[in-house]
């Protein structure tokens, strides 16, 4: 069954939007009361498809170990989350703010599709990674730094498996998603940073590449605590993508089983633009590449960030959404995190 919202039809024929493009969000939307109800209408067809987001326990954690770096203070900690389980996680903590005198401003910084998980953001643990480690970088920016391991990788790969193997998870859970656990325990991760007295809880910002990239903006899209995003190399909409059951069924990690039997039928649940649009207008920072094997269709991306670009200049916050397309791979660029790291500072450091 269709669903007939001012001139869009969900779910969507994916060969009508590899054939037409990315459907437009102000597509018939003339005032704000109708791109309101849009709204409304995306974020049912989005939640249906994640599974439900149930309540959390009462945030609690412990310090495992403490290590004094040159600028901050690592904590490896362990924070509970729903279903009895709970989370490994770095937290780092500039030297300046052991004082107490001030709150800071702070960033959960998501892993990347990395094995190694936490570790791969919070600490420079080789050399190869250097594009990687962007929680240590922004700990030495002033910002108090959370970095998670997600379930599958780090320290909570299922016994007997390799890292990424989502099976486990859809046995003991079938018909939910593990992204919407992943979705639960990053925001049981924010009302951890929110109960921290050195934390400024209404500037916290998400961070992350290619699957701390869409983690970022997912994350976003379901809470308001996050203030900012910055997303590199993880936008992927359906629309000219040579592999779009990479949301499906695979035989190692699986978002969201149901999109390969739409997929089937040629239909897809929504394009990836409107998910983005679930944020506005909270400041949002992308960045994808045309040599980007992991993601190539770089054309569809970059109609999908410019339309999402046209809703924040409608709704008057055109200076909040940036984005960039560069010539290279699936990576960070330094030039682009210098950039995205002043996008932060600039939508987050007015800490009073």
């Amino acid at each position: 069954m269709y669903t007939v919202t001012y001139g869009q039809q969900r779910p969507y024929r994916l060969s009508a939007l590899n054939e037409k493009g990315i459907p437009r969000l102000l597509d018939s939307i003339t005032t704000p009361e109708q791109w309101a109800d849009k709204k409304d209408d995306i974020r049912k067809a989005w939640i249906e498809l994640v599974g439900e987001l149930p309540k959390r326990p009462e945030v609690r954690y412990r310090i495992i170990s403490e290590t004094q770096m040159s600028d901050h203070v690592r904590q490896k900690i362990i924070f509970n989350t729903i279903y009895d389980d709970s989370v490994s996680a770095f937290l780092l903590i500039p030297n300046a703010a052991k004082t107490g005198k001030r709150k800071y401003p702070a960033i959960l910084a998501l892993q990347p599709t990395n094995e190694t998980g936490k570790l791969a953001v919070a600490t420079p643990f080789k050399e190869g990674n250097r594009n990687r480690y962007y929680g240590y970088e922004l700990v030495s920016r002033g910002y108090i730094v959370l970095a998670p391991d997600d379930l599958t990788s780090g320290e909570r790969v299922y016994p007997g498996e390799k890292p990424f193997q989502s099976a486990p998870f859809y046995k003991k859970y079938p018909g939910w998603t593990i992204m919407a656990k992943t979705l639960v325990d990053h925001m049981q991760a924010l009302d951890l940073l929110s109960q921290l007295d050195h934390v400024a809880a209404d500037h916290i910002a998400a961070i992350g590449v290619s699957f701390g990239a869409y983690n970022s903006f997912f994350l976003s899209s379901v809470d308001p605590r996050i203030k900012a995003v910055v997303s590199i190399c993880g936008l992927s909409p359906f629309t000219g993508d040579p592999n779009p059951n990479r949301w499906g069924i695979r035989d190692w990690y699986t978002h969201f089983p149901t999109i390969t039997a739409g997929l089937n039928n040629d239909n897809v649940p929504f394009e990836f633009n409107e998910i983005v649009a679930l944020s506005a207008p909270t400041p949002m920072f992308f960045y994808a590449a045309q040599n980007d094997l992991i993601f190539p269709h770089w054309q569809s991306i970059g109609e999908a960030l410019n339309d999402v670009y046209k809703l924040y200049e409608w709704l008057g916050h055109a200076d909040s959404f940036q984005y960039s397309i560069g010539p290279g791979g699936h990576d960070f660029p330094r030039e682009i995190r210098n950039w995205a790291y002043d996008f932060l500072d600039r939508h987050l450091k007015d800490v009073k």
